[in-house]
């Protein structure tokens, strides 16, 4: 019994022991990186190399080569990189060969760290550093990382070459007259397309770096001169404080600097298309770019411009103002027809015209349950029919979503559950929705309707109108980097209103929106384009 006992209490010893060194391991790694920001390069190169190694844990997509460079056989180099995110073409091309082997052809008696630098490697971008960190950095970003004895400078050599996705058209955002072509997830493909549309040099971009662990890359766009400088400065200051570990796609960004948490309004937009991310620089806002998702963010963000599509601008006003007034009752539809209904049905019934209301009262006669259980049991079928066609593959959803809405509707309606006006009801409602341009204010038209639903089945019409109240008052008190979210009806604004409800000539809006105190306010030349 005692030697089992002893036994065991050396079991427990050998175990507490290991525990110990596993932990005096891991903090042993972890004060190396959070050393790393102190670490300077050193004139070792393989020295230098063995460092950034260890500090990536021996991974084995991390690619160390240390060899001799020809000009001086007595001094070695070091060359690392991440196999999978750098262009190899590059690096054996235009690194390795001229190093190894075009080196010993080479006549001129100079510094090797200055020949390296000046004449050997043969590429476009290429930054030097003393800072490990900054080193560390451009690895797994995809640069390839260059050390050569004697110099205790690091050169961090522009070679990305991942795989990427192609420029395609948006699927949420298509337009029947425009651009064909949408952002892509690599940051400098989307910026290349940005310029490309707006060959300004007053175009201004600055880069960021969010997220402790993923370290993405963000970029601000802005127009100087055009762009409120207040603005300018609280989005850098906004971005600048994000202290988080990962930012995966703009969404964190966007919900990490937005004014107020508690609504359900968005107040930046996200867009996918290059043309409308111009102009939006063009009124003075500012455009917030995410390495890694093809949707751009907008700000400031006002209300009325989440009903504008890019297409409103390509087509002449006419026809912009009578999509825009379509999309407009489509919002009253979409927000307000299913409690609208409930009130009617529920307690105004003399409100409703006599052969409607009878013919209402006939399709109702079997239905068990209140109009409110009737339209959150409709409501609720529809939005999982919604989310789940999206989520199924390909071609696949739409159908299945379609085909589900009519049968599971008839279905309804032949088994007595729900009545045959309350289907067209909910059909018009979901139809009307998709009228939205952009997919996050239509979520929030969906969100809103079901309080407005239960109100209803409350109070009726006096509940819907101080929903609404509450809704408005809402919308009054939110800003959006200082800028009103109902401008420009709150404050009042008539120059403005020449492009929210309708649209009027080119001709007559001569002025950038004065709600984004533009630097440059005059968009078109006084005594130009007149008829």
């Amino acid at each position: 019994m005692v030697m089992i006992m002893e036994q065991q209490g050396n079991r427990w010893t050998r175990k507490r022991a290991r525990k110990k060194v596993e932990k005096l391991e891991q903090q042993a790694e972890q004060k190396v990186k959070e050393r790393v920001d102190d670490t300077a390069v050193t004139a070792d190169a393989e020295k230098n190399a063995h460092y950034l190694v260890k500090l990536l844990g021996d991974s084995a997509d991390v690619i160390s080569r240390v060899f001799t460079i020809q000009y001086a056989p007595d001094r070695k180099a070091a060359v690392l990189y991440i196999d999978g995110l750098v262009n190899m073409a590059i690096v054996d091309q235009f690194i390795l060969h001229p190093l190894m082997v075009e080196g010993e052809r080479l006549k001129v008696k100079t510094d090797l760290w200055q020949m390296v630098n000046e004449s050997l490697v043969q590429t476009g971008e290429m930054k030097q550093s003393t800072k490990m960190q900054e080193i560390v950095n451009g690895l797994l970003s995809g640069d390839t990382i260059l050390f050569v004895d004697g110099s205790d400078t690091g050169l961090i050599i522009g070679t990305r070459g991942w795989e990427k996705r192609g420029v395609s058209e948006p699927r949420a955002e298509a337009v029947i007259r425009g651009p064909r072509e949408g952002l892509t997830e690599t940051i400098r493909i989307n910026t290349s397309m940005i310029r490309r549309r707006l060959k300004d040099p007053d175009l201004r971009l600055k880069n960021y770096m969010v997220g402790k662990r993923t370290k993405t890359n963000v970029s601000l766009f802005y127009i100087e001169g055009v762009a409120d400088p207040k603005v300018v400065q609280e989005v850098e200051k906004r971005i600048q404080n994000i202290q988080i570990d990962g930012v995966l796609e703009s969404g964190y960004i966007e919900e990490l600097i937005q004014d107020q948490i508690w609504t359900p309004f968005p107040q930046l937009q996200n867009t996918e298309r290059p043309d409308a991310v111009v102009g939006h620089l063009l009124e003075g806002k500012v455009a917030i770019l995410v390495d890694g998702t093809p949707n751009t963010l907008i700000a400031p963000a006002v209300f009325t411009q989440f009903y504008y599509s890019p297409e409103d601008y390509y087509e002449r006003y006419l026809i912009t103002s009578f999509l825009r007034m379509i999309r407009l009752l489509s919002l009253f539809i979409a927000m307000l027809l299913p409690a609208l209904y409930i009130a009617f049905v529920s307690f105004h019934p003399e409100m409703i015209p006599s052969k409607l209301a009878i013919a209402m009262a006939a399709g109702r006669a079997t239905v068990p349950f209140p109009s409110i259980v009737e339209a959150l049991i409709m409501e609720t079928s529809v939005e999982v029919l919604r989310e789940a066609s999206i989520r199924l593959p390909g071609p696949i959803g739409p159908t299945i979503g379609i085909v589900g809405a009519l049968v599971i509707g008839d279905a309804a309606v032949s088994a007595g559950l729900v009545s045959p006006a309350m289907v067209i009801i909910v059909g018009l409602t979901t139809i009307s929705s998709y009228a939205n341009p952009y997919y996050n204010a239509a979520i929030s038209l969906r969100l809103i309707r079901f309080p407005l639903m239960i109100v209803a089945a409350t109070l009726g019409l006096y509940g819907i109108t101080l929903a609404l109240m509450l809704i408005l008052l809402h919308l009054v008190q939110l800003k959006s980097f200082g800028v009103p979210y109902l401008a420009p009806f709150s404050p009042v604004n008539w120059t403005d209103m020449k492009d929210t409800l309708i649209r009027v000539p080119w001709q007559w809006m001569k002025d950038r929106p004065k709600l984004m105190k533009p630097g440059d306010t005059q968009r078109q030349e006084e005594g130009g384009n007149t008829t």
